[in-house]
C-alpha cells in the first residue's frame, strides 16, 4: 500500500481518527485566515447568531458562532496550556472573528503536537495580523521552552499602503516537538550589500571573489610559497595549510596577494554555498504571473519556500504532513525530496488540483505511489457527501470529468454548476467552445432536461450535460435526442448528454472532441525531471 495519502474532509477529524501518535516528522501549515479582511472588520463583535461557518474553496473567513463556541467549550473542558491560553484569548479579545479563528486552531496544533515525532518540528505560516496570537498558543501547545524561531519572509519587494508601512512580509512559527529535532546545516542566497563588501575582487576571467585568512590560532613554521619564497605566518599564528596543500592552491591560482605581500585565500563566490541560515528571508520571491510553477491557486506559495523548510528539517524517507494543503505544494516538493507526505484538504476543488498537479509534474505513474482518503468510491459514498454538503457534491462530481471547472458561486449560476472550454478549428485562434454542466443531487424529471437546453441555447454553449443519480426516463432520452447533434471535424457529438453519477464513478467520459487548447480547470505544472544534483564545497568564512 503507497505510503502517501491524500485526505479529503475535515482535517481535525482526519488528524483524530487517522494518525497515529508520534508518526510524522514535519508539518507545515499555512491556514486560511481573512486575508483580504480590513482590521476593523476582522475585530467587528459578532453576536453569535450566524450559521456555522465551512471553508469553501478559497475562502478564508472565520466567524464566532455556534460551532466556533461549541468548539471552545470543548478546547476549555480539556484543561491545560492551551485552554488557559484560550480562556485568555476570550477575555481580551472577546468573541469575534479572531477568536473564532484560535478556536479553529488550538483543537489542531494539540493534534499536530500529538502527531509529531519526538524528533520532529512544525512551521506555522500566517501573517502579522494573526502571528502574535499563534505565537502564544504555540507555546501553550508545544510549550515556549520548544520555540526555535520566528521566520520573517519578505514576500513581495514593495506595498502601498496610505496610512502605515507596506506590508511586505510573512511569519513562519518555527517549533520543535523534543529536545533534538532533525536540522540539516542549511544555506541562503547572500543579500546583494555583502556580496558587494566581501566578494569586492574579480579574476581576469570574472569570477568574483573575496580573500580568505589563511593562518589559524597558535604558532607553526613558514611556508614556501613559490616564487614568494618561504613566508613565516604572523606572530602567534600558523597556515592552515600543510606545504602540499600550499602547493596546491599556488598551483590553482587560488592565493590573492594583498599589498603588504600577504598571502590569502580566494573563496569564489560560485563555489560557496551561500550564508548560513537566518531567521529573515530576502532571496525567495513569491510567485508572480510569469513563474512557470504557479497554477492560479490565490494563496499558493513558492516551491523554493518549501524545499528550504523541507530540507533543514528532514531527511529522506521522513514524512511531511501539510493539514490545510490547498494546491499542494507541501506535497509535490516533499515528493521532489524523496520524503514520504499526507495532505489533508476539505475541497474537492483542492483534492483534485493536487492530483492534477502531481499527474503533470510526475507523470500519471505516480497514482501508484499515493492514495485518496475520503473521496466517495460508491453510489451510497456520492449520496452522503451530497446530503452533508451538496456544494462539495458539485465539486467531486466536475473533478470526475477531466477539464470540467465549477461555475463562480459567488453570483446566481443561472442553471450553470460547471463549465469546460475546448477549441476544435485547425485555424489559430478559433472560437472558444463551451460545455455546460448541470449537477442535480436530486430527483430529475424531463423538465430539468428542458431547463439544459435552454441554458445551452441562451449561453451559446455548443453542448450541455446533465449529471444525476437516477437513471434518464425515456421521455428525459427523447428530449435530449431532440437535442441533436454539435458537429465538429472530428465527427458528431450529442448536443445535450446524460449521464449517472455510478457512470461517473465507472469511468464513463463525456463525448466531446478531445482537441488542441483545451482550457485546464488548472493550470499545467511544470513537468519534474530527476536529478541528483551537485555537490557544493565550503572554504574558509570571510575575512576578519
Amino acid at each position: 500500500m503507497p505510503d502517501n495519502i491524500l485526505y479529503y474532509g475535515d482535517n481535525l477529524k482526519v488528524l483524530r481518527e487517522h494518525l497515529k501518535d508520534e508518526s510524522v516528522d514535519l508539518v507545515y501549515l499555512d491556514p486560511p485566515f481573512n486575508s483580504n479582511a480590513t482590521y476593523n472588520v476582522l475585530f467587528a463583535e459578532k453576536n453569535g447568531s450566524e450559521s456555522a461557518a465551512q471553508i469553501k474553496a478559497f475562502e478564508d473567513t472565520w466567524h464566532w458562532d455556534e460551532t466556533a463556541a461549541r468548539t471552545y467549550e470543548e478546547v476549555v473542558e480539556r484543561g491545560g496550556r492551551v485552554a488557559d491560553a484560550m480562556q485568555a484569548f476570550r477575555k481580551f479579545l472577546r468573541t469575534n472573528d479572531m477568536l473564532a479563528y484560535l478556536t479553529m486552531m488550538a483543537p489542531r496544533l494539540v493534534e499536530l503536537r500529538r502527531v509529531l515525532k519526538p524528533t520532529g518540528s512544525i512551521y506555522l505560516h500566517c501573517d502579522p495580523t494573526a502571528s502574535h496570537h499563534l505565537k502564544l498558543l504555540m507555546d501553550a501547545a508545544f510549550g515556549g521552552e520548544n520555540f526555535r524561531n520566528e521566520i520573517v519572509w519578505k514576500r513581495t519587494s514593495g506595498h502601498s499602503d496610505a496610512d502605515r508601512c507596506g506590508r511586505v512580509h510573512d511569519v513562519l512559527l518555527y517549533y520543535r516537538r523534543g529536545l533534538k529535532p532533525v536540522w540539516n546545516k542549511t544555506h541562503q542566497a547572500y543579500d546583494t550589500a555583502y556580496v558587494e563588501q566581501y566578494y569586492r575582487y574579480t579574476d581576469k576571467d570574472g569570477r568574483r571573489f573575496m580573500s580568505a585568512d589563511l593562518t589559524g590560532a597558535g604558532s607553526g613554521p613558514p611556508r614556501e610559497f613559490g616564487k614568494r619564497g618561504s613566508i613565516a605566518p604572523p606572530s602567534g599564528r600558523h597556515w592552515m595549510y600543510g606545504q602540499a596543500g600550499i602547493d596546491k592552491v599556488l598551483k590553482e591560482n587560488r592565493i590573492y596577494w594583498t599589498r603588504n605581500g600577504i598571502p590569502r585565500l580566494k573563496v569564489y563566490l560560485d563555489e560557496v554555498p551561500g550564508m548560513p541560515l537566518q531567521d529573515v528571508w530576502t532571496d525567495i520571491q513569491a510567485l508572480r504571473s510569469w513563474h512557470k510553477e504557479r497554477l492560479r491557486y490565490q494563496t499558493q506559495k513558492p516551491e523554493a519556500l518549501l524545499e528550504r523548510i523541507i530540507e533543514a528539517s528532514s531527511k529522506r524517507g521522513d514524512v511531511v504532513l501539510d493539514p490545510f494543503c490547498g494546491c499542494g505544494t507541501a506535497i509535490a516538493v516533499p515528493h521532489k525530496l524523496k520524503r514520504n507526505w499526507i495532505g489533508i484538504d476539505i475541497t474537492h476543488l483542492a483534492t483534485n488540483l493536487i492530483k492534477t498537479r502531481l499527474d503533470d509534474t510526475f507523470g500519471e505513474e505516480v497514482r501508484k505511489r499515493y492514495r485518496v482518503v475520503g473521496e466517495p468510491t460508491t453510489i451510497y459514498d456520492a449520496e452522503q457527501l451530497a446530503k452533508d454538503d451538496p456544494w462539495q457534491f458539485q465539486l467531486w462530481a466536475l473533478s470526475r470529468i477531466p477539464h470540467a471547472r465549477p461555475s463562480d458561486k459567488k453570483g446566481a449560476d443561472r442553471g450553470i454548476d460547471g463549465v469546460l472550454y475546448f477549441h476544435d478549428e485547425d485555424a489559430k485562434g478559433g472560437a472558444t467552445k463551451q460545455i455546460i454542466f448541470s449537477v442535480k443531487a436530486g430527483h430529475v424529471t424531463v423538465s430539468h432536461v428542458r431547463d439544459l437546453v435552454g441554458v445551452v441555447e441562451r449561453e451559446d454553449a455548443q453542448i450541455g450535460v446533465l449529471v444525476s443519480f437516477n437513471e434518464p426516463t425515456g421521455p428525459m432520452r427523447m428530449e435530449a435526442a431532440s437535442a441533436g447533434f454539435y458537429e465538429s471535424p472530428w465527427g458528431k457529438h450529442p448536443r445535450i448528454q446524460l449521464i449517472t453519477v455510478g457512470e461517473l464513478l465507472a469511468g464513463k467520459k463525456i463525448d466531446f472532441p478531445y482537441t488542441r487548447g483545451v482550457a485546464n480547470t488548472f493550470k499545467q505544472a511544470p513537468r519534474h525531471i530527476e536529478s541528483d544534483g551537485a555537490v557544493q564545497t565550503n572554504f574558509i568564512d570571510d575575512e576578519t
